[in-house]
């Protein structure tokens, strides 16, 4: 009986699994192992880091995204300064934390009409956040949309991987300071 319920898993497992991108397993077993390797933490498991180069600045790195945003056509849509916000409210220093929002209106429309659940990833985040060791830059791993995800349309697919891409150059520019 036990072997019912285990067997069905699977059954649903290689549905998707046929309905997934190529490169799709390689994918997910990268998602499996920063999630083993993290000791079950999700957020680890489904996210990109780059530690800020030393020297670097948080205006270097808004310039930065600025930068790559007008390049690739995406609109910043909002920041969200919590630090700032935390030293306001306790009246005490914080550690850098700020949370910037960019978007592809177009794209953004398009893939919630491809997946309505898309809409809770909507706008792309990309956070600063400083540690002990110095400035983090953390985003979504869009590999799971353009990668792990149902096979996109072929309309589609190019903008989600241009987007996909522009939030990796933020990433990689951002951590650092070139614009």
């Amino acid at each position: 009986m036990a072997a019912a319920p285990l067997l069905l898993a699977a059954c649903g497992t290689l549905g998707a699994a046929a309905q997934a991108e190529s490169g799709a397993a390689g994918a997910f077993v990268d998602v499996w192992g920063r999630w083993a390797d993290s000791g079950g933490d999700i957020a680890a498991a489904v996210t990109w880091e780059r530690k800020v180069q030393p020297g670097v600045t948080v205006a270097e790195i808004e310039d930065a995204f600025a930068s790559v945003a007008a390049e690739e056509n995406l609109k910043m849509v909002g920041s969200l300064p919590l630090s700032a916000e935390l030293q306001t409210r306790s009246g005490q220093p914080q550690q850098f934390l700020k949370v910037y929002s960019y978007c592809d209106p177009e794209t953004a429309r398009l893939m919630v009409e491809f997946s309505p659940h898309m809409a809770a990833f909507l706008p792309c985040r990309i956070s600063v956040l400083e540690k002990e060791d110095g400035l983090w830059i953390y985003t979504m791993n869009m590999d799971m949309l353009t990668i792990m995800g149902r096979k996109l349309p072929p309309a589609l697919k190019p903008r989600v991987k241009r987007v996909r891409d522009a939030v990796w150059k933020m990433l990689e520019r951002g951590a650092r300071g070139e614009f």
